[in-house]
């Protein structure tokens, strides 16, 4: 069973267990997350998206509580090991794979990839979701005049619990 960007979401221990009794031995649960705390990272080719700063507009317009849908998102200072860890499938192992280490985006890809996450979905800044999207469109033109960035995902990490055969 697969978890793309999403166990996150869950109560990861219940599902985890859950998951343990769906499974046949043998059989794995594996977690697919972008990884870039302790990756090492490429350089840039190119002006890089000022993501702090866009993340700070965010703030700004929504303020610190970080929303997701109609609530709030979860609180992790965890690791998907820390809990799996905890279950009957005992300690994962992990593999990574390299991300992209040259990904151009222009100014309305990087404001369509803030609109797409649950924190900052357009739903959220009602009428101001415009004067949102010119603040950030503004930030981007004043950092790179054609409008083309440097981004790195991180690398694509998957952590991988088995169930015992």
């Amino acid at each position: 069973m697969t978890f793309g960007q999403s166990f996150h979401w869950t109560n990861e221990l219940q599902v985890a267990e859950t998951v343990y009794d769906m499974l046949k031995p043998g059989c794995v649960l594996a977690l697919i997350v972008h990884t870039k705390e302790g990756r090492p990272e490429p350089r840039p080719a190119g002006p890089p998206v000022p993501h702090g700063e866009i993340r700070a507009l965010v703030e700004k317009y929504l303020g610190s509580t970080r929303r997701a849908g109609q609530g709030t998102a979860p609180v992790r200072n965890h690791r998907f090991e820390d809990v799996l860890v905890r279950t009957r499938f005992g300690a994962p192992r992990w593999v990574f794979l390299p991300g992209v280490p040259d990904l151009r985006r222009d100014v309305e890809s990087i404001l369509a990839g803030y609109f797409s996450f649950s924190w900052a979905a357009p739903h959220l800044f009602g009428e101001r979701k415009d004067a949102f999207a010119e603040e950030v469109r503004a930030l981007l033109r004043s950092r790179s005049p054609d409008g083309v960035f440097w981004d790195w995902p991180g690398d694509t990490e998957i952590v991988l619990a088995r169930k015992p055969t």
